[in-house]
C-alpha cells in the first residue's frame, strides 16, 4: 500500500517538479559556495534524486510520468540558445570556416575514437552504436543511437556522464594548455560537453555561451550525418 501511494505521489507534476527543481537549486547553491568540481550541481542532483526515489520506494517509471514537462523542455531549451547566439552574431563573421572545420574535426574524432577503442576492447556493435553520439545533446543523441542500432536509454546516461566530465575537466585542460580564445573555449565546451558544457560556458562569458550553443547544433547535425557514413566506410575494411 505504501509503495502504491508513493508511486501515485511521484506521478504528480507538483511533487516531481518540486523535487527536481528544489534539489538542483540546493545543489547549485552548494557548488557556488564550495567551488568543488566534484560537487557539480547536475551530478549532485542526480545522486540525491536517486537516493530519494530509492528511499521512498518510488519506481522510475512513475517519477518519469510526473516529470514529463522537464523532458519536454529539453528541446525548447536547446532552441532557446539561438537567441544567445543571435546576440553575439558579430563574432561569427570572419570565423565561419574555422568554426565549421573545428566542429567537423571534433565530430569525426569523437566517432572514430569510439569505433576504434570499442573494437580493440571487443565491444559489440550495439554498444559501439550506443556510444558514438556521446558528445551530442541528449534528444539528438538518443535518435542517432536508435537508428544506428544502439540502446537510446543507455545513450542518455552516457551523454549526461560525458557532459558532466567535460564540464569539470574542460576548463582545467584549457587553462593548462593556455587557450585564451573565447571562441575556442565556447566551441570546445559545446562540442564535447553539449548542454552541460554550455551552462559552464555561459558562466564564463556571453561569447563563450553563444559559441557553445552553436557547437551543440552543429555537432548534432554533423554527427547524425557522419555516424552512418563512417560506420559504412569502416565496414568495408
Amino acid at each position: 500500500m505504501r509503495a502504491e501511494t508513493m508511486n501515485n505521489l511521484a506521478q504528480s507534476e507538483v511533487f516531481s517538479l518540486t523535487l527536481v527543481i528544489g534539489t538542483y537549486l540546493a545543489a547549485l547553491a552548494l557548488y557556488k559556495k564550495t567551488r568543488i568540481s566534484l560537487l557539480h550541481p547536475l551530478l549532485t542532483s542526480i545522486l540525491v534524486i536517486i537516493v530519494v526515489l530509492e528511499t521512498m520506494g518510488i519506481e522510475y517509471e512513475s517519477f518519469q510520468r510526473g516529470s514529463h514537462l522537464i523532458h519536454f523542455m529539453l528541446g525548447p531549451s536547446v532552441v532557446a540558445l539561438g537567441f544567445v547566439l543571435y546576440e553575439q552574431m558579430q563574432y561569427l563573421k570572419g570565423n565561419v570556416i574555422s568554426i565549421l572545420t573545428s566542429v567537423f574535426i571534433g565530430a569525426i574524432v569523437g566517432i572514430v575514437s569510439v569505433i576504434v577503442i570499442g573494437d580493440l576492447m571487443g565491444a559489440d556493435q550495439a554498444l559501439i552504436a550506443t556510444l558514438q553520439p556521446k558528445s551530442v545533446t541528449t534528444p539528438i543523441a538518443m535518435g542517432i543511437a536508435e537508428k544506428a542500432g544502439g540502446i537510446p536509454s543507455l545513450t542518455a546516461v552516457i551523454v549526461v556522464a560525458v557532459g558532466i566530465f567535460g564540464s569539470i575537466v574542460g576548463p582545467f585542460v584549457m587553462k593548462v594548455l593556455g587557450i585564451e580564445s573565447r571562441i575556442a573555449k565556447g566551441l570546445a565546451l559545446g562540442a564535447s560537453s553539449h548542454g552541460v558544457g554550455t551552462s559552464v560556458a555561459i558562466q564564463i562569458g556571453a561569447i563563450e555561451g553563444a559559441l557553445s550553443g552553436l557547437a551543440i547544433g552543429l555537432m548534432g547535425i554533423m554527427t547524425a550525418i557522419l555516424v552512418p557514413v563512417i560506420s559504412f566506410i569502416i565496414s568495408l575494411f
